[in-house]
């Protein structure tokens, strides 16, 4: 629910309330008082005629009362509401009631009557008058509560969109004006500030990596190739024991250069050091990687089926785009079952590269996160799908995993609509 009709609600019940308490007491004043008025009036022709009696003047009926009764039986005196037929609409007509008893010329009961039709139209008047600005209250609220979300929540709702478009790897602080609202001021100011500490974080993060990548490149070469050397020296054949040493160390050698290509990748990607892109027909290219890794399928007993429904053409970056294809297959063939499949799908809208394989645990989310691995005991850097991730997002793909417990398959696709929209 939004702030602003969470306010209106409570806004709305308050009126509302306090409306219904101030229409009732307001009717119900009218109301005393019209009748209050109704009972003097009743009462100053009591009096008239008590007068006109006592100086010998005959009764006689006045415009005051609607009716005038005199009766020699005994009725109830005082003040009573009555309800009477009407002689000319035919109507029942609810009416004010006024006896007292005559000493003079003989006991007599006499009946003044006062119609109350008035009254009632003047409280449904007042009634109606009370709704009515209700009603226009209300909508007086709502829609000055709109007026002011629109002007003085503008700010808000700017900030909030320059946050969600903001982009730490564009490599600079958010930038937001000072408002004329204390409050939302603070706020851009506490934002900005934030966004200041993160771009300079990032900023030395990325450098410490590229720096890093750099420096150890060149010595990683020559252990590499001096290890390489190492394993065919003639001198081996006389030591058995130190064979298995060097082979275990060429091993740890090329692991760390594969997590030093993995790693100065990512930092490439960040940066967006692949700036030059060509049309790409992913379908050959999907055909080359197949053939590349025709061993290591052959190898775990794999059967890989293609299913192409159209060939899409993308602009990408040659390097990205065998990376991509290269990190999807390579993830499938080894999180694989040894004699299962694997089955690609390729068309206009998206690549879908599934798998069977062991049950997951955890949030498949996590998976994209670097360093993270299905088993702790794999060579593997656990850096693949971050790569795809990466890459994904460096061209507006959308890269999702799903996992069908059923004939537990592992999916992941990339959608290539997101780029052109």
């Amino acid at each position: 629910m939004k702030l602003l009709d969470a306010t209106n609600r409570y806004y709305l019940a308050l009126v509302a309330v306090l409306f219904a308490v101030a229409s009732g007491v307001l009717y119900y004043g009218v109301q005393l008082a019209l009748r209050h008025e109704v009972d003097e009036q009743l009462g100053l022709h009591q009096r008239k005629i008590e007068t006109l009696v006592r100086a010998g003047q005959p009764l006689v009926a006045t415009p005051l009362a609607d009716q005038f009764v005199v009766s020699a039986r005994p009725r109830r005196l005082g003040l009573v509401d009555t309800i009477l037929r009407d002689s000319v609409e035919g109507t029942l007509v609810p009416h004010r009631q006024l006896t007292f008893r005559l000493q003079q010329g003989g006991a007599r009961w006499v009946t003044l009557r006062k119609s109350l039709v008035e009254t009632n139209d003047l409280l449904a008047v007042v009634l109606g008058v009370m709704l009515g600005v209700l009603v226009v209250l209300m909508l007086s609220v709502l829609l000055l509560n709109r007026w002011l979300s629109w002007r003085l929540w503008r700010q808000f709702h700017r900030t909030l969109a320059a946050l969600r478009h903001y982009d730490l790897q564009q490599h600079r602080p958010l930038v937001l004006s000072r408002p004329r609202i204390d409050e939302f001021a603070e706020l851009n100011q506490a934002v900005m500030h934030l966004s200041q500490r993160l771009a300079a974080d990032y900023e030395s993060l990325r450098e410490f990596t590229a720096n890093a990548a750099h420096e150890t490149q060149t010595p990683l070469a020559i252990m590499q190739a001096q290890l390489e050397q190492l394993l065919q020296a003639p001198a081996l054949a006389t030591d058995p024991t130190a064979a298995p040493l060097l082979a275990d160390l060429y091993g740890a050698t090329r692991r760390l250069s594969r997590l030093h290509q993995a790693l100065g990748l990512l930092s490439k990607i960040e940066n967006r050091q692949f700036v030059q892109t060509q049309q790409l027909n992913l379908a050959a290219l999907l055909d080359e990687k197949v053939d590349q890794l025709a061993p290591l399928l052959e190898a775990r007993r794999l059967q890989l089926h293609r299913h192409i429904d159209q060939v899409p053409v993308l602009q990408l970056h040659p390097g990205l785009a065998d990376s991509l294809l290269h990190n999807l297959l390579y993830n499938a063939i080894k999180h694989n079952q040894p004699g299962g499949d694997i089955t690609v799908r390729l068309s206009a809208e998206a690549l879908e590269i599934s798998n069977p394989g062991p049950a997951i645990s955890g949030d498949p989310g996590r998976f994209f996160e670097r360093f993270r691995k299905h088993s702790a005991a794999t060579e593997s850097p656990g850096l693949g799908l971050s790569i795809v991730q990466q890459i994904g997002a460096y061209y507006g793909f959308a890269v999702t995993y799903r996992y069908a417990a059923a004939g537990q398959r592992h999916t992941l696709r990339v959608a290539f609509r997101p780029a052109a929209g």
